[in-house]
């Protein structure tokens, strides 16, 4: 009996030469590190050095955070993934009203310069990888993180990481957004410049799939609205003068990774094989970097569950494994509390054990593209490939990634899908180990890490602090130049910086820009 993937496409029972007839006429497969990247984006891929592991963390204030780190990069962690609070990613300082009860509960806490220096504190900033999940104000990060490097002495060109700055998926499935989606694009494409005259080796963006398959998208629309977006970024970029192979080098995406291994593998190698072409038959790009569909995977949170938390262990190994066999750069795993709070120190550690009982203890990373082949994996890569692409058109003839935003599409689309899962669920259609199927009678009591709730009274005092000792005449100078760059169409982080070089907080340079461009409005009418 045939099944359904979580795409809601066919699942044979068995696959064999007959299903792969007149396959690859066009050179699908091709070869590892070679056009179109079906096999992944280099030659060696993890034969030579296994893929970075990142952990995400961060949490209360930026000296719990910067002590969380110390300890990740102890255990082996070689890149860190920087989680902000919602305050900071609303463009709020810790003592707006609208921050109250949120200060340092889902990250860190960051409203000042100050803030970073503490972040950073005793980590060399040219020897470490740092993405940063922000995004309307990914900027005034990214800044912030570039002033702390100067003050320990390390040039821009020796910094490495990536800014998430995918603000298209924040209309579509997350909601931290600040301004309407034009002024956005206007300051991704600053970043965009910015970065290429003054930190080369940063990742300009990292356009995401993964908070739309936590809202509830299908392997299928996580990728067909990811790719939609990126070609939107690109769009933007290249009306704003740049050329193609000037920036889409630098261009990463973060994908989710399910339980659902099979199809997860072909989703990541029909997404490289999409974008390759793009790149080079859309937009013309010349140089072989700008076709690679480089990304980061995060294991699913929203597959972990609260009832038997422990089995999340054994979710989060298959999920990392359909990363890597799916050609990942980067990887995080999730901790297996998450679904009740904040990861302890000892579940982060046991997350990172995870991906190095990967890299270490299997024969996985011994062969590239170990699936290559596979009539299952093949088949499905093609079927994921045309479902993703009849839906990215469906995106183009509302008129592109901003246009359908507008009208609601995408959001709709991924709403009725989590709608299809929550019933499958609720009827165990669907099964869920611990939850509708194989539970406990009785669960066996768990301590969670709590945040000090403390936290947002000291964040305001340090903030008063910070607004009585500064050059108020500077500020206000600062910020009044932000606000005439932005009424005009000269770059933005430029003054930006200096701004928060004079410190000004991350709420004020948000509030100057808010001023200019405005707050944007949902709208529902698709």
């Amino acid at each position: 009996m045939t099944r359904e993937s979580e795409s809601g496409l066919p699942v044979e029972p068995v696959y064999g030469p007959g299903d792969l007839t007149g396959w690859d006429p066009e050179g699908k497969l091709g070869e590892p590190g070679a056009y179109p990247y079906t096999r992944g984006v280099y030659p060696t891929m993890y034969t030579g050095r296994p893929w970075t592991m990142r952990q995400y963390a961060g949490f209360g204030t930026a000296a719990e955070s910067n002590a969380r780190y110390r300890q990740l990069i102890a255990h082996g962690t070689t890149g860190l993934s920087v989680a902000f609070d919602l305050p900071t990613q609303m463009g709020h300082d810790s003592d707006a009203p609208l921050a109250h009860g949120e200060v340092g509960k889902v990250g860190v806490a960051i409203d000042s310069i100050e803030d970073m220096r503490v972040l950073f504190d005793g980590i060399p900033l040219d020897r470490v990888s740092t993405s940063m999940t922000i995004n309307a104000p990914a900027a005034l990060l990214l800044l912030l993180y570039q002033l702390v490097a100067e003050e320990q002495g390390v040039p821009a060109d020796r910094l490495t990481g990536t800014v998430q700055n995918d603000v298209l998926k924040e209309y579509i499935a997350r909601g931290t957004y600040i301004f309407p989606p034009g002024p956005s694009l206007r300051l991704t494409a600053d970043i965009f410049k910015y970065c290429t005259a003054e930190i080369p080796k940063w990742n300009t963006i990292s356009i995401s799939g993964y908070h739309m398959a936590e809202a509830g998208a299908s392997p299928v629309q996580e990728i067909a609205f990811t790719l939609a977006d990126g070609i939107e970024y690109v769009r933007t970029a290249v009306a704003a003068g740049m050329d193609v192979d000037a920036f889409a080098p630098r261009l990463s995406f973060f994908f989710v990774a399910r339980t659902t291994l099979l199809e997860e593998v072909a989703k990541f190698r029909a997404a490289r094989r999409i974008w390759a072409r793009v790149m080079r038959e859309e937009f013309g790009a010349k140089n072989p970097k700008s076709w690679m569909l480089r990304f980061h995977t995060q294991t699913a949170g929203v597959q972990l569950t609260a009832q038997q938390p422990e089995v999340n262990l054994v979710r989060v190994a298959v999920q990392a494994l359909a990363a890597v066999l799916g050609g990942t750069q980067s990887l995080h795993t999730n901790s297996f509390d998450e679904a009740i709070a904040l990861p302890t120190d000892k579940s982060a550690r046991l997350a990172l054990r995870t991906q190095q009982v990967l890299a270490y203890e299997t024969d996985v990373p011994a062969t590239v593209d170990p699936f290559a082949g596979s009539y299952a994996v093949e088949r499905m890569t093609d079927d994921v490939e045309a479902a993703a692409l009849e839906l990215m058109g469906k995106v183009e003839d509302l008129g592109g990634a901003e246009a359908a935003i507008e009208r609601g599409f995408q959001k709709a689309e991924i709403e009725r899908n989590a709608y299809r899962i929550a019933l499958e669920t609720d009827a165990a259609e669907r099964v869920v180990v611990g939850v509708n199927r194989f539970e406990l009678a009785e669960e066996e009591p768990y301590e969670p890490l709590r945040v000090d709730p403390a936290i947002e009274a000291r964040q305001a005092e340090r903030l008063a602090r910070l607004r009585a000792e500064r050059d108020q005449g500077a500020v206000d100078t600062a910020l009044d130049a932000l606000k005439k760059a932005a009424e005009g169409e000269d770059n933005v982080l430029y003054p930006m910086k200096e701004a928060l070089r004079a410190r000004a907080t991350v709420g004020e340079v948000c509030g100057a820009l808010r001023e200019v461009w405005g707050a944007y409005v949902p709208s529902d009418a698709f």
